[in-house]
C-alpha cells in the first residue's frame, strides 16, 4: 500500500499505539490499514473411489492438476465458495460433506479451506480457467504434476484415510519452504 484510501495521503509503516506489529498507518487521518491472509476455498469432489481434478489453464502453474479451488468472495460463506469455485472451474454440482484440510502458507499470506464434496452427478467439464477436467481413480492420480503443496497435502492426508478406513478427518498443515 502507498496511500490512504480514506484520504490520499502517503502512508507510513510504524506499530500503532497498543499494537505489536508494523502496519500501514496514515499519519494525517490516522487511520490503520491492516492487511488480512487471502482465504482460498475449495473442494475434493469425490465418486466412485475417484477424485475430480482440474488441469490449470492459467497462471500459476499453468497446466498443472489441482482441485477446483480460489479465493473466498466478500460475503460468502467458505461452502458456499468452495461450491461455487467447484462450479467454475469444472461445471460440477457437488454436496460438502465436511471439512477436510486447513493449510497455512504464512509467507505470501494464504490460508487454504479445502472441503471433501460428493459429486451430485457425473457431469463436468473444464470451466473458462481450465483446459481439462478427469475423474481420476486413487490410484492414478498424477502425483508428479499436482499444482499447489496445499492441494498435494490435503489430497495425501485424504488418500491415507482411505487407506487406513479413517472416517474422513480434518487435516491442519502449512507450507514450511522458504519462499
Amino acid at each position: 500500500m502507498k496511500y490512504c484510501s480514506y484520504c490520499s495521503t502517503e502512508l507510513v509503516i510504524k506499530i500503532p499505539e497498543g499494537d505489536n506489529r508494523e502496519r500501514y498507518v496514515c499519519p494525517k487521518c490516522g487511520a490503520i490499514h491492516y492487511q488480512n491472509p487471502k482465504i482460498i476455498v475449495g473442494t475434493i469432489p469425490v465418486c466412485e473411489n475417484k477424485i475430480l481434478l482440474c488441469k490449470r489453464g492459467i497462471e500459476p502453474q499453468y497446466g498443472k492438476w489441482t482441485i477446483p479451488a480460489g479465493f473466498l468472495e466478500l460475503g460468502e460463506k467458505v461452502e458456499e465458495g468452495a461450491i461455487r469455485e467447484t462450479f467454475e472451474e469444472a461445471n460440477a454440482k457437488v454436496k460438502i460433506l465436511g471439512l477436510q484440510t486447513v493449510y497455512s502458507i504464512p509467507k505470501i499470506g494464504q490460508v487454504y479451506l479445502l472441503f471433501l464434496a460428493e459429486l451430485i452427478d457425473k457431469h463436468y467439464s473444464p470451466g473458462s480457467e481450465t483446459l481439462e477436467t478427469i475423474l481420476f481413480p486413487f490410484e492414478e492420480l498424477p502425483w508428479d504434476e499436482i499444482a499447489f503443496s496445499a492441494v498435494k497435502f490435503a489430497l495425501e492426508k485424504y488418500i491415507e484415510d482411505i487407506k487406513f478406513d479413517r472416517h474422513p478427518t480434518t487435516h491442519i498443515g502449512f507450507y514450511s519452504k522458504k519462499i
